[in-house]
């Protein structure tokens, strides 16, 4: 069990982390400043949830290895190919489009995942989800209104829901791989997910994309180009100044 836990918690902690840090680029660039506070806020939220799960992670690593790991040094001392992140996470903010469909496309499969889990076997893993559920549904709610908003909005705004859907699309497959030390299966997620995603892209005016290759690898620890330029500002304060605090 512990094994299972461990590998869980960090792709689980590693997900929200990543895509965090890249919701964090927005801070003070939002088109208007009521949306600006609304993402950071969720970016708030993905930082709480990394937190705890980092933590947990830490705390299996402690007890079975005999290591002095914190949620810091699980954050900010680790390499690109330990990261267990999914591919989609990672990628370049883009334009205000494409931030509020990923944050869309994920938050809907986060909180199916999120809710299976809480009844999971793992009672930590269970409490976390359960504590992170009220957080999720804001975020779908937040982000499914302006992608409805955009795509049944101008022809510029449609166009650019459109390219967004082309960009992050290809990398949604990868939430329904299965990988070492998934907390549940992961592939009963995905009808419930194709017809939220689907209702919603209907209210939208948006025409539901074909089936297409996926990019997969970021549960393995293979990721795009942008991975590690992303960590590599994250984590330079850690790694430039070991062991400082403020």
């Amino acid at each position: 069990m512990h094994v299972t836990s461990l590998e869980s918690a960090l792709f689980l902690a590693d997900t929200c982390l990543v895509l965090s840090q890249r919701n964090a680029e927005w801070c003070g660039h939002g088109p208007v400043l009521e949306q600006d506070i609304a993402i950071t806020n969720i970016t708030l939220d993905l930082v709480g949830q990394a937190r705890l799960f980092y933590q947990y992670a830490a705390d299996i690593m402690n007890t079975t290895e005999g290591t002095n790991h914190t949620e810091d040094s699980l954050a900010f001392l680790r390499d690109e190919r330990a990261f267990r992140n999914l591919l989609i996470c990672e990628l370049p903010k883009g334009d205000w489009a494409h931030a509020i469909l990923r944050q869309f496309l994920f938050s809907s499969y986060q909180e199916l995942l999120f809710e299976k889990i809480q009844h999971g076997n793992d009672e930590r893993l269970a409490a976390i989800a359960e504590k992170s559920l009220k957080e999720i549904r804001y975020h779908i709610k937040w982000s499914s209104e302006w992608v409805i908003r955009l795509g049944d909005g101008t022809e510029e705004s449609k166009a650019r829901m459109n390219q967004a859907i082309q960009a992050c699309w290809p990398y949604t497959g990868e939430f329904f791989d299965p990988a070492a030390g998934d907390p549940i299966e992961m592939s009963s997620l995905k009808q419930p997910w194709i017809m939220r995603v689907a209702t919603t892209f209907e209210e939208a005016t948006l025409t539901y994309p074909a089936d297409c290759f996926m990019q997969t690898g970021g549960k393995s620890g293979k990721h795009t180009e942008h991975l590690g330029f992303m960590l590599a500002e994250m984590q330079y304060l850690q790694r430039a100044y070991p062991h400082a605090t403020w």
